[in-house]
């Protein structure tokens, strides 16, 4: 990338901060205009020169995984999951794995010849949901506050939970291409030193953050970029032993909201804002680099599997698992078509990409999963304010929250929807 394209890459990020709120009124998200931005970067390439090296766009995906995946984790607290305890168990540990069976066996059904491991790898890598992409739904108050907090919860932990499962797929699928078999079990310890690595670095951390901050010791101004510098820790004092770095990430930040106390709240916030900066980024290159790939390698069963991965293969798990809840219909089918693919799915598909290259049905797998990212920025970016309003307008007394809780967690991913920085709040 030139310093032209970098300039340009920087006002355009300048340009969001001052006009995203109108812009957001406009139905225009953050991935809509970042996608859009950077498609037209690649098609004026004879003016601009955006082609960043593959090692930087894996340095960037994976920090960007790495922020997003401990802020999520940290910032969901006890209150909100013993608020709606039973719908998030029903979604998350029901749910999800259903959503990832499906979208296993449809990609199995309708890309035939692709290997067991790449298959499961569409499948997982686009189970996630990501709130973001219908911030207007998470942002607007006529939306049942319960609602906006079961979707902001569930995305906030599917995309961790995902991750072991995403890992194991590329594992798998590296160890087929390279015809050596013992690819799995490594795997599956790699995961279980992250588990381990993340308790500890997260329960010490959040510890250590918590007694500085009692004792007077941690400056407000650094102890933000300290808990942003601990994520990292995790990450890559895991990979130091060979183990899985996102798995520790997420578990870490569990770990550190738990040790933390409330104060870590306002650290966090930090972590929050430097993670949209780089997801702005990761959506840009996603539209610079990776949708013109999409649209060339795009035929009709991409095509379909896409629009099948969005509708079919996350409604009908969410409808099963919610039945006998008391929800009425069209709050299940709200939940539903509210789960957009977005910034985790292109992530693990650029992880893919960087560790089976030179695999073309690796290549197909990851153009599938970039279509279906792709029609979710577009479908649910511009159709969530319109639902959001007509869902509203006819509410139902079973949408009630039965405690009033605070949205947190993924609107750090939308700037137009980033809170502001919480007062300062000090452990008893």
């Amino acid at each position: 990338m030139d310093a032209a394209a970098l300039a340009l890459v920087a006002l355009v990020v300048f340009g969001w901060g001052l006009f995203s709120v109108r812009l957001g009124r406009a139905d225009l998200s953050a991935p809509i205009v970042f996608v859009s931005v950077g498609l037209f970067f690649a098609e004026a390439s004879h003016v601009l020169e955006v082609a960043p090296s593959h090692e930087a766009v894996k340095v960037l995906a994976e920090l960007t995984l790495v922020w997003v995946l401990f802020a999520d984790a940290s910032r969901v607290g006890l209150r909100e999951l013993r608020a709606d305890l039973g719908l998030y168990t029903r979604l998350l540990a029901m749910g999800l794995p259903l959503t990832i069976v499906a979208g296993t066996l449809l990609a199995a059904w309708f890309f035939d010849g692709q290997s067991v491991w790449l298959v499961l790898l569409i499948g997982a890598a686009l189970a996630p949901t990501d709130a973001a992409l219908g911030a207007a739904v998470m942002t607007d108050p006529k939306v049942p506050e319960r609602v906006r907090r079961v979707l902001n919860v569930e995305s906030g932990l599917n995309d961790g939970i995902a991750t072991p499962v995403v890992m194991v797929a590329i594992a798998g699928a590296a160890a087929a291409e390279s015809s050596y078999g013992a690819g799995l079990g490594p795997a599956l310890i790699d995961l279980a030193i992250g588990v381990a690595d993340g308790v500890v670095i997260g329960l010490a951390g959040g510890a250590a953050m918590r007694q500085a901050r009692r004792r007077g010791w941690a400056s407000e101004d650094f102890a933000g970029p300290g808990v942003l510098a601990l994520a990292v820790v995790a990450y890559t004092a895991t990979l130091w032993l060979d183990g899985n770095g996102f798995v520790a990430a997420f578990v870490a930040g569990l770990a550190f909201g738990h040790a933390a106390g409330r104060g870590g709240v306002r650290e966090v916030f930090y972590v929050e804002q430097t993670a949209g900066l780089v997801s702005l980024l990761t959506w840009l290159l996603f539209g610079a680099v990776a949708v013109p790939l999409v649209l060339a390698n795009a035929d009709w069963q991409i095509v379909v599997y896409a629009v099948l991965s969005l509708t079919v293969v996350r409604m009908a798990p969410v409808a099963l698992v919610l039945l006998g809840t008391g929800l009425p219909m069209r709050t299940v089918a709200f939940i539903g078509w509210f789960g957009p693919r977005g910034l985790a799915s292109i992530i693990f598909a650029l992880i893919a990409l960087e560790d089976l290259h030179e695999d073309a049905d690796a290549e197909r797998a990851v153009a599938v999963i970039g279509m279906t990212v792709l029609l979710s920025v577009f479908t649910h970016g511009l159709s969530a304010k319109p639902l959001a309003n007509r869902y509203a307008a006819t509410p139902a007394p079973d949408d009630r929250p039965q405690l009033e809780l605070p949205v947190r967690g993924l609107l750090h991913r939308h700037p137009a929807a980033a809170r502001k920085p919480p007062d300062e709040e000090h452990d008893r």
